[in-house]
């Protein structure tokens, strides 16, 4: 087969908005979101989202794709036939100010776990061990894509982030998310489950930051395609009441973290309480807070370490 030129990875702006007038109209019929078929324009063409929208993309003779608009076509027909995220299809997602690459082997980070990192930031601003936490060991618990190893490191540039994860091909992505946002020096990475590589950091951890899998197995079916038919059960199926990997983390924190650490987790909505009564129950933890996210549905549990002297 002889190599693909770059006339080919080309289309002129009338082939690329006929193209575009079709796949919207497919959208509607399939019941998917209409919005994406810019989204993934944009992810694999040379084309804005202004344009797009006042349709001055028509006018253009020539527009540079990353690959063909066959190619092109064959993945809008497999996110309407097998529902493929689109993410997954251009092989990368925003993340904040961040781009990271994402495949099957990673869950795609979502815009609601944007906002722990604020709260990360907010709650080390009041602690009055700021300066000492801030220049700490923090670890990202299950990084998967290593959005939220990245976003600490970010956030707080003087601490060493730790980024764990069973999944070695997770792990790899995430040290590729580290190299392609220039971070790489930042976060050491730990393949093993849980704390179990972690054993040489007990009690010097600032943090413990987790977005684990935190859903009812049973519920697992009830998702969307999208969903469970293409993203790594490992990441989603939380036990029987979801809670078994947060159970983990609040009962073997109290090894790893430093007096006035920081013990930061997502869940699902509805969690809160129970989250909230699994610190309560394995003492040692103040200032427990359900927090909300953005649609103000209680999203995360936040706790500080104070062991009884």
């Amino acid at each position: 087969m002889a190599a693909m030129t770059a006339s080919d990875r080309a289309a002129t702006g009338a082939e690329l908005w006929a193209w575009r007038e079709k796949a919207l109209a497919e959208a509607q019929a399939a019941g998917v979101d209409a919005d994406e078929v810019d989204w993934l324009l944009m992810a694999v063409a040379d084309v804005e989202r202004l344009s797009l929208r006042l349709g001055t993309v028509h006018q253009r003779s020539q527009i540079t794709l990353r690959y063909s608009l066959a190619e092109l076509e064959r993945r809008w027909q497999q996110r309407l036939t097998e529902r493929t995220p689109v993410q997954y299809l251009v092989g990368e997602t925003p993340w904040r100010d961040l781009m990271l690459t994402v495949s099957p082997a990673v869950l795609i980070p979502r815009p609601e776990t944007e906002l722990i990192i604020d709260l990360a930031e907010a709650a080390i601003a009041r602690s009055p061990l700021r300066d000492q936490l801030a220049q700490g060991i923090w670890v990202d618990m299950g990084t998967g894509s290593g959005a939220i190893a990245l976003g600490l490191a970010q956030t707080f540039p003087s601490a060493r982030i730790l980024a764990v994860d069973f999944s070695a091909e997770a792990l790899a992505i995430a040290q590729g998310n580290a190299d392609r946002a220039g971070l790489q020096n930042c976060i050491a990475f730990y393949n093993g489950s849980w704390f179990e590589p972690l054993t040489s950091y007990r009690g010097q951890l600032s943090a413990i930051v987790s977005n684990p899998p935190y859903i009812p197995s049973a519920l697992l079916p009830t998702l969307q395609p999208e969903v469970i038919n293409h993203e790594p059960a490992s990441a989603l199926d939380g036990g029987d009441d979801g809670l078994d990997d947060l159970r983990l983390l609040a009962a073997q924190a109290p090894k790893y973290l430093v007096p006035g650490g920081l013990w930061l987790v997502e869940m699902m909505t509805g969690q809160g309480e129970a989250v909230a009564s699994l610190l309560e129950a394995q003492g040692g933890y103040r200032d427990i807070q359900i927090c909300l996210d953005l649609a103000g549905r209680d999203r995360f549990v936040q706790a500080i370490y104070a062991p009884k002297l």
